[in-house]
């Protein structure tokens, strides 16, 4: 619309130019505009009872517009609310219910900033920063105000008493965690061994805050009581735990101590201790025997029983000790047998060295049979090698192999090998001669023989008899001397074993 103006002819000798000016003042004006900016923080948040800070700057590079008042005002649904104005004339105004709480920092035509103490939920909402200048009008931006409240927790435990009931499979709250009045809601977690569940109920307040109750069940038993429970809370960056140690009552589980087995004729005192585990501790204990009344010389003081003078047949029997408490009682049952000697209670130190020695002596033998094996086998194949060079002429035949000792053709006889062993009486090594028994194995056995086990390794076939090897005798108990003989007997077979083999295999 300017342009025709701009560019009218003169008329009547004169100029149009005032269009041009109005245009150029317009302009102006439309860029200072749109320079003007009110700067504030977008969103702010803050903790109930703390002091936030709501930043508002203008920003104005013409110096030919003037700031005639600056305006805080919250906005409530639609509608406006004054909080705060600074006037250069008339000074600054805070109004209600902002009087004691809201101040300006540094009031001036370019900063608007105030500061909001003890802050308070109802605080929360959008906050309007507006400057009035003129000639431009009023220049205004909106922040948003977060009012956080920290939630007070706590752990509670029940009030009723837990009490473990034989077979009751109900369950009943043991601990509640609460996180009350919080914004925004808290989480609410469990950390425990007990094998229980929670359950969570939240509860919005008429102010915005949110309490989270969580409840842990479980069946009070015996395995439950003295456990920790712990319970965690998470709001925002902050964790929360508090534990509790449960307290169940159960009836007494009852066992019975002092019998070892080894009770005989003229033993000299015994007793037998009866243990119970219990909450409350058991404040009762009764003795007798399932087939009669106790011996004469029992005597019963508290949970032991006492036996005077030596043990006797009559303290054979069947005990039985019942402990009660406030939940309810149980019974623990011994049985006690009386033998006329003490039963031997040999180290084990001693069998476990004879069952080493066996097995060394086992380890032994394997190996010299394996090497002289191995030996014959190659002899064979040396000899089978001969016999195939026989036919060459004497330019391929290959040089004739040493001769071997004399001493290499004589067979092992028994008297050549020496077996080591270990006597657990006498604590020494013995060097014996074990004569042959030839007529102590069957040599025609055949491999079907149910006795035989063939077994093969390359091109070497072993045959090994276990019809003469009696390993059974070695589950003896400890403190017998059956192990030993057995011991003795398991290696003279082993070594009968190895003297047949060498003798087969020399003839």
């Amino acid at each position: 619309m300017l342009l025709p103006w701009i560019m009218a002819p003169r008329r009547n000798g004169r100029c149009l130019c005032w269009p041009l000016t109005i245009s150029v003042f317009l302009a102006s004006v439309f860029q200072g505009v749109q320079s003007q900016m009110v700067l504030v923080n977008e969103t702010v948040s803050g903790y109930t009872g703390d002091d936030v800070m709501l930043h508002c700057n203008f920003v104005n590079p013409l110096p030919s517009v003037k700031i005639t008042q600056v305006t805080w005002q919250k906005s409530t649904n639609g509608s406006k609310q004054n909080v705060a104005i600074y006037n250069p004339a008339m000074g600054v105004s805070i109004l209600p219910p902002y009087k004691e709480r809201v101040s300006f920092l540094s009031p001036s035509f370019r900063d608007g900033t105030i500061k909001l103490t003890r802050l308070q939920l109802e605080d929360e909402g959008s906050y309007i920063c507006e400057f009035a200048t003129f000639p431009t009008g009023n220049r205004e931006s909106q922040l948003n105000l977060t009012v956080l409240s920290k939630p007070v927790n706590h752990m509670e435990g029940t009030s009723n008493q837990l009490i473990a009931v034989p077979g009751s499979t109900k369950k009943v709250v043991v601990a509640t965690c609460i996180s009350a009045n919080g914004k925004p809601p808290s989480s609410v977690n469990w950390e425990t061994k007990l094998k229980g569940e929670p359950e969570y109920q939240e509860i919005k307040n008429d102010n915005g805050t949110v309490t989270v109750i969580s409840r842990y069940l479980l069946v009070p038993n015996r395995e439950a009581h003295q456990q920790p429970l712990t319970c965690v809370i998470n709001y925002q960056t902050e964790r929360y735990t508090q534990t509790t140690l449960l307290s169940v009552q159960y009836e007494p589980h009852v066992t019975i101590e002092g019998f070892d087995g080894n009770w005989y004729v003229r033993r000299p005192e015994v007793k037998l201790t009866c243990t119970a585990d219990a909450n409350p501790p058991p404040s009762l204990y009764e003795w007798r025997m399932a087939n009669g009344s106790l011996p004469d010389n029992a005597v019963v003081n508290n949970n032991t029983l006492h036996f005077r003078g030596e043990v006797t047949y009559g303290f054979s029997g069947t005990y039985i000790c019942e402990a009660k408490n406030a939940v309810g009682s149980r019974t623990g049952q011994i049985e006690v047998n009386v033998t006329d000697k003490p039963l031997p209670q040999g180290p084990s130190g001693s069998l476990l060295g004879i069952i080493g020695g066996l097995v060394a002596a086992l380890l032994l033998i394997i190996a010299a049979v394996s090497a002289f094996v191995v030996r014959r086998k190659k002899q064979k194949q040396r000899s089978d090698t001969d016999s195939d060079m026989t036919d060459l002429p004497p330019t391929h035949k290959p040089a004739p192999p040493p001769k071997r000792k004399p001493e290499m053709k004589t067979p092992l006889t028994a008297h050549d090998i020496q077996v080591v062993h270990l006597d657990p009486v006498k604590a020494k090594e013995e060097i014996i001669t074990l004569p042959i028994q030839t007529t102590y194995y069957d040599l025609s056995a055949s491999t079907n023989s149910p006795y035989c086990e063939k077994r093969s390794s390359g091109h070497m076939d072993l045959d090994v008899q276990y019809a003469d090897l009696d390993t059974s005798a070695l589950a003896s108990p400890p403190g017998t001397g059956s192990a030993i003989h057995a011991s003795r007997d398991l290696v003279e077979g082993l070594e009968n074993t190895a003297l047949k083999y060498l003798k087969s295999e020399t003839s």
